[in-house]
């Protein structure tokens, strides 16, 4: 993939959805990828603001590889601003600290040393450094190693093709249902939803997060439509996680998300016919059960597996196929 195309004398980043239309030594609105004249540069490949062996589990993904570990890893930057992110020290952050330079082999080299399944590109939005995850992720194909996407969903049409085959599995955090909301949060609900719609048709393996911020997107209503447009348009398989807030950033004057929000949120969800609905940021079980016989197929304690029931990936009493990657 070419990640730029040239346009009234411009450079146009293919990254993602804002399509930045860049002038000589202009940098996109993510703050880091920068026309030099010839190209755009991502100037953050190589140099990572956070790096961690994490459990899958707190990505969150629940249906993919569970138990096992993932390198993650993130740079400055995002294409977003929302006040109330949660990692604003690095995505908000526009100074590149070129200390350090990691290749991809190098990232995969320590994927291998250090027993992880899968690489995760994560903390900050991972289009921004598309580049560089693409090249890590095909390097790591090279031993088995998957590559996971926790994004805000708005890459661009062309990246979204691009990752079929080389991602194996993407959370995408699904802010709102609120047109309005979102462009203030610097996006569009219309993308964020055909994306979404994209990465399922596409094979790769699905979640859906939504931080659930007081008085922001804890309508009734909203949890509906998020959950019918799950059911609906992406799959009644597809697992939901509602996530509480903490206060953060800008929004340090609301209340964190109540146990009631959250459980409010999470019948809603069954209601509407989710089979997988999760409560996450909060101290309660979240087990998967068999859809079909409601045998209980996944204990959790935190983000770590205490009990899997599963075998070769069926429910051991009716044989009904987990949806999700699995060993």
């Amino acid at each position: 993939m070419n990640y730029y195309t040239q346009k009234n004398g411009k450079l146009v980043c293919l990254l993602c959805h804002h399509y930045c239309h860049l002038q000589e030594g202009q940098t996109g609105i993510c703050g880091v990828n920068t026309n030099v004249g010839d190209k755009i540069a991502c100037q953050v490949y190589g140099y990572l603001a956070a790096l961690n062996i994490d459990p899958i589990e707190k990505k969150p993904l629940y249906h993919f590889l569970p138990a096992s570990k993932s390198l993650s890893l993130g740079t400055v930057g995002c294409n977003f601003h929302c006040a109330f992110c949660q990692n604003w020290g690095i995505s908000q952050e526009k100074n590149i600290k070129t200390g350090q330079y990691l290749s991809p082999n190098d990232i995969v080299k320590l994927a291998l040393n250090k027993g992880c399944q899968s690489i995760s590109y994560t903390y900050n939005e991972p289009t921004i450094f598309y580049p560089y995850a693409k090249d890590i992720a095909l390097e790591a194909k090279k031993y088995n190693i998957k590559s996971v996407y926790v994004s805000n969903g708005y890459e661009s049409r062309e990246v979204v093709e691009d990752m079929k085959g080389v991602i194996e599995a993407v959370n995408i955090d699904l802010k709102t249902f609120n047109e309005a909301y979102y462009k203030k949060l610097g996006g569009e609900l219309a993308r964020v939803l055909e994306n979404l719609k994209a990465f399922v048709n596409n094979g790769i393996w699905v979640e859906v997060t939504t931080l659930v911020v007081p008085s922001k997107n804890d309508s009734k209503e909203e949890f509906e439509a998020i959950a019918s447009f799950i059911k609906n348009e992406l799959g009644a398989h597809v697992p939901w996680h509602i996530s509480a807030f903490h206060p953060d950033f800008k929004e340090r004057t609301l209340p964190a998300t109540s146990f009631e929000s959250l459980k409010q949120a999470y019948t809603i969800g069954k209601k509407v016919g989710l089979n997988y609905v999760y409560m996450g940021n909060i101290n309660v079980e979240n087990p998967t059960v068999c859809s079909v016989c409601q045998e209980v197929l996944l204990v959790r304690e935190g983000f770590k597996v205490i009990q899997n029931n599963l075998q070769k990936g069926l429910c051991p009493k009716c044989a009904k196929p987990l949806e999700g990657v699995f060993l």
